[in-house]
């Protein structure tokens, strides 16, 4: 399954919110250097879709991003 993901890096509150199905804004706290914005999305990602297979698979270095889930029923 691939959603879409619009991140907001640096914010002082972190939030995760689904637009539309499939499409969801996260705030995240951490800052966008290092990797570390993109590594708290996918483990907010994990949690709410209860599932450790989450890659980002394409917009690494950009606020837009494509993910994939393996969601096992």
């Amino acid at each position: 399954m691939y959603i879409h993901v619009k991140v907001t890096a640096n914010n002082r509150k972190e939030s995760f919110e689904e637009t539309k199905p499939g499409y969801f804004n996260i705030s995240v706290r951490e800052k966008a250097e290092g990797n570390m914005a993109n590594k708290r999305v996918i483990e907010l990602l994990q949690m709410h879709f209860k599932t450790q297979n989450v890659r980002i698979v394409n917009g690494h270095q950009s606020p837009s991003k494509l993910i994939s889930l393996e969601i096992k029923n």
